[in-house]
């Protein structure tokens, strides 16, 4: 039955792609999350979006770009939207929160306009908004392969500079650590997952994907490393699950894998409350 799944190519590209979007984004998210910044995801998908938009838009008035993928439009937006925001929080230095609202509603209002120009919503934009598994292409799984090795990569090398500078920056600053080109490095690789991202999740949704796991994995994690471990799992169960029960369930499979990480947070609550009160008995009973 499972290996029925796997005899035609989009349902392989669907799914190998999932796989990667499932480390990917909650890896980047754990970083986000204890930044503080986890709205900035909603920005660039936003920014993605009038991407995605201008890219159809194009298509649609010049024949000779008929064969365009929509998404290098939407990482080139994407890319730009981040630098623009690390940009604003610099001129607003004792304001830097502004900078995401800010590319957000700029984000919306390009999309708009070109979602207008191009004469309302058609099939492929919907499926960018809210992900579909027949839309990934052998290309774009390969596009997203290499963004997932540059991505890794820089993890790796680059981990205890994002660590330090995640969690104190003054710190890091005074280490001698380049913050300013290691933030840039940092969105880069945040506004081109969450192009690579939409694919499967959409882009209305990608944001989930990338804090949704972080915030079940807080609640039973014991340290960071441990955050990211469990951010992964999370995230690759939702992934997985998700397109599982959207091929059999004839589902969007946007909406199942937010939903499937909506109840894995929510089993993370109650077993840290659970946790909570086995410990409150132990040391009642301590005391006695």
């Amino acid at each position: 039955m499972i290996s029925g799944i796997f005899q035609y190519e989009f349902l392989q590209n669907a799914f190998l792609t999932g796989i990667l979007i499932g480390i990917l984004a909650p890896l980047l998210g754990v970083f986000i999350v204890v930044r503080r910044l986890s709205l900035i995801a909603d920005a660039l998908s936003h920014v993605t979006l009038a991407g995605i938009a201008a890219s159809l838009l194009l298509e649609k008035s010049f024949a000779s770009l008929a064969g365009l993928n929509p998404l290098y439009m939407g990482m080139v937006f994407s890319v730009g939207g981040s630098l623009f925001i690390e940009k604003l929080r610099d001129v607003y230095k004792h304001y830097q929160e502004l900078a995401i609202p800010i590319i957000l509603s700029s984000g919306i209002g390009l999309g708009v306009i070109f979602i207008s120009l191009a004469n309302g919503f058609n099939t492929d934009l919907f499926g960018y908004l809210f992900g579909s598994v027949s839309a990934v292409s052998r290309t774009d799984l390969w596009v997203i392969l290499v963004i997932s090795v540059l991505v890794i990569l820089t993890i790796i090398l680059l981990y205890k500079e994002l660590f330090l500078l995640s969690f104190d920056e003054e710190f890091a600053k005074a280490s001698g650590i380049a913050a300013k080109s290691l933030h840039f490095i940092f969105i880069v690789m945040v506004a081109l997952v969450i192009a690579a991202s939409m694919r499967i999740v959409g882009i209305m949704l990608v944001s989930s994907l990338m804090t949704l796991p972080v915030a079940a994995s807080i609640r039973v994690a014991k340290g960071f490393k441990q955050t990211i471990f469990l951010s992964v799992l999370f995230g690759e169960i939702s992934v997985l699950g998700g397109l599982f029960a959207a091929y059999y369930l004839d589902l969007a499979p946007g909406g199942t894998i937010v939903m499937l990480s909506v109840f894995i947070l929510v089993l993370a609550i109650f077993y840290r409350k659970i946790r909570a009160g086995k410990g409150f008995q132990e040391v009642q009973k301590g005391e006695r």
